[in-house]
């Protein structure tokens, strides 16, 4: 069963058992958010979490949940929800259930941008004007620049999804080995700043980086609209596409750079939180029991697994408090090694 939604000549079908697991995820994250908020040094029960959000808390609740907790909660909700529907975008139009953003450069580029300058920005000289563009900004036009590569070698190229994979695995391990080199080459208090960006975390963010991300995933959520229609074709291939009146390369390359857009932004504001874009649209696709992974319940799923992951990461080993990148690893690593596997015996990811 679906439900068909009209706007205009805007057109969108939506299966109903997509819909209502997408409201028990929805759920879920909502409870794991409550929970965050009454998480940590300063515990707050429930009730008090969502009597201060309504706004009759005590001065203290007011200060930790407000201006302390929620800000990092909403990043991750933001974060998380960005990764997920960008990976959806990316397995559709790629037509590989292993395909993710870090396949396309974006989260290596990032990387190599922002360490670029912690590394270089106080080094004086030319590169000390990279102290004035700030971490955020450098990993943003890093990974929009190493997306811009692989777009251009498969443009030289005419390379199709396979080649997609194949440029971005290799544009990866060349801005990885930039990465590594200005790593080695920086000072012990450098060197620790930047190991500590690329593990990847919501904590030292504020309202720039929050304000950053959910204007770029509003604005995306709305580009998104006239070419979703496609993607139910594009996941059949190009051949089925074009038979049904879709305009396959537009249609891809709109797909792709609102994906390398999402992933970018979500690198710089929060550093490379790894496994989620690969990891949410395949349990959206499960638990949806759908062919391929729906948009929505993909970046439900992704604000639940960094909302989740962030918790683990505050309260696991409290007072210390661990990379939100450093837990999706731990679950995404093994994650990856069972779709191989299924991969290997052909059961379709």
């Amino acid at each position: 069963m679906t439900l068909v939604l009209r706007t205009g000549p805007v057109s969108a079908r939506l299966a109903r058992r997509p819909l209502a697991v997408g409201a028990v995820a929805a759920a879920i994250t909502a409870a794991l958010a409550v929970v965050s908020l009454g998480s940590g040094e300063y515990p707050i029960a429930p009730d008090r979490i969502l009597a201060t959000l309504a706004g009759s808390g005590e001065a203290t609740e007011t200060l930790v949940v407000t201006e302390l907790r929620l800000p990092r909660l909403l990043l991750g909700l933001v974060v998380g929800a960005m990764l997920g529907l960008s990976g959806a975008l990316v397995q559709t139009t790629a037509r590989n259930a292993l395909a993710s953003p870090e396949l396309l450069g974006v989260t290596g580029g990032a990387s190599v941008g922002a360490v670029a300058v912690i590394v270089l920005g106080g080094t004086g000289g030319f590169a000390s004007a990279l102290d004035g563009v700030g971490t955020t900004a450098a990993a943003l036009v890093g990974g929009l620049l190493s997306a811009a590569v692989v777009a251009a070698v498969l443009r030289a190229t005419s390379g199709g999804a396979l080649q997609l994979v194949l440029v971005g695995v290799g544009v990866s391990a060349t801005v990885g080995g930039l990465t590594s080199w200005l790593i080695v080459e920086a000072s012990i208090d450098d060197a620790e700043r930047a190991s500590a960006w690329l593990m990847g975390s919501l904590g030292g963010r504020g309202a720039e980086e929050l304000h950053l991300a959910a204007i770029t995933l509003a604005l995306v959520v709305v580009a998104l609209l006239p070419l979703a229609p496609a993607l139910p074709s594009l996941h059949l291939g190009g051949d089925t596409a074009r038979t049904l009146g879709h305009r396959v390369g537009p249609a891809t390359t709109g797909l792709l750079l609102l994906a390398v857009a999402l992933a970018s932004v979500a690198a710089a504001t929060a550093g490379p939180i790894g496994f989620v874009a690969l990891v949410a649209p395949h349990l959206a696709r499960l638990a949806g029991a759908a062919p391929r992974a729906p948009l929505l319940l993909s970046a439900i799923v992704g604000a639940a697994l960094v909302t989740a992951s962030d918790l683990v990461a505050r309260a696991a080993f409290a007072p210390l408090t661990l990379p939100t990148g450093a837990v999706t690893a731990i679950v995404g690593a093994p994650f990856l090694v069972w779709l191989l596997l299924r991969q290997r015996k052909g059961v379709t990811p």
